[in-house]
């Protein structure tokens, strides 16, 4: 590996940058900063909103730029680079069909904010950690908004009480496990991978330059985005499958451990011109 020429690292969050109490560790923040000031272009690319994701990444958000919503929002410095929303009559015809699964809570994720139901603070407590603006309505057919993404939860775990009711409408749109209890439906062209792709583009930035990391299904176009593309040690076997290379698990600094590989290439490279 030629780790030197990397130029543009997207990361997801939960499951990979993220340990397993939803922290961003010291570690990273000193390595990014190392490859920031060598040139290095950052990426949070994750299911999460945008505006949880700026929050989590506060202190260096206004140098990041960040997929959202598995890719259906593109953003830099609060500047919308691109966006794909389902529109609003496949919303509703998909409304019926989810409130019909037993089990399971639905967000609404909306440009502006996410919208739910009242589930109880319990349930609050767990949305709470992924969505930094939300609305808690009645009526989830009253929603004036641009509808980016519709995430599921199912606590007894979306892969075989959520997925096998809606593998249906693969192809029609993204159908996407997203983590152990989550589901996300979103338009066919949003994903990760496509909105890496806008952003290579954007940048000039080939494959080649390219380091990805994932841990789940929301992952795997991504992967095909990178010619360094990593599954993390604790990723579903889809992705340990698609990703060209492994690493270490989430907790233990499987994004950190790499990047450090990578900084100390680009600055041996540097000392032997």
């Amino acid at each position: 590996m030629d780790l030197s020429q990397i130029q543009l690292i997207a990361t997801d969050m939960d499951g990979t940058l993220l340990n397993s109490q939803d922290q961003v560790s010291a570690r990273f923040y000193d390595v990014y900063h190392a490859l920031k000031a060598q040139g290095v272009t950052f990426v949070a690319a994750s299911g999460r909103q945008y505006y949880s994701l700026a929050h989590k990444l506060n202190s260096i958000k206004k140098d990041l730029y960040f997929i959202a919503e598995n890719g259906a929002l593109l953003m830099h410095q609060d500047k919308e680079l691109g966006v794909i929303e389902i529109k609003k009559e496949k919303y509703l015809e998909l409304l019926q069909q989810i409130q019909k699964i037993e089990g399971s809570q639905l967000i609404v994720c909306g440009r502006k904010t996410a919208y739910l139901n009242d589930h109880g603070p319990e349930f609050l407590e767990l949305f709470s950690e992924f969505y930094e603006r939300y609305k808690i309505i009645e009526d989830l057919t009253q929603i004036d908004d641009q509808i980016l993404k519709l995430a599921i939860c199912n606590i007894n775990g979306t892969e075989t009480h959520v997925y096998p009711q809606l593998q249906n409408l693969e192809g029609e749109l993204k159908v996407k496990v997203s983590g152990k209890i989550w589901l996300d439906l979103s338009h066919s062209q949003a994903n990760k991978g496509n909105a890496l792709q806008k952003l290579q583009k954007l940048l000039n930035i080939t494959a080649e330059q390219t380091m990805v990391f994932g841990d789940y299904n929301n992952d795997l176009e991504m992967m095909e985005a990178a010619t360094y593309s990593f599954a993390m040690k604790n990723a579903h076997p889809n992705i340990l499958k698609a990703a060209n290379y492994s690493t270490e698990s989430n907790d233990n600094y499987g994004v950190e451990r790499i990047l450090e590989k990578v900084l100390e290439a680009k600055l041996t490279t540097q000392a032997a011109i």
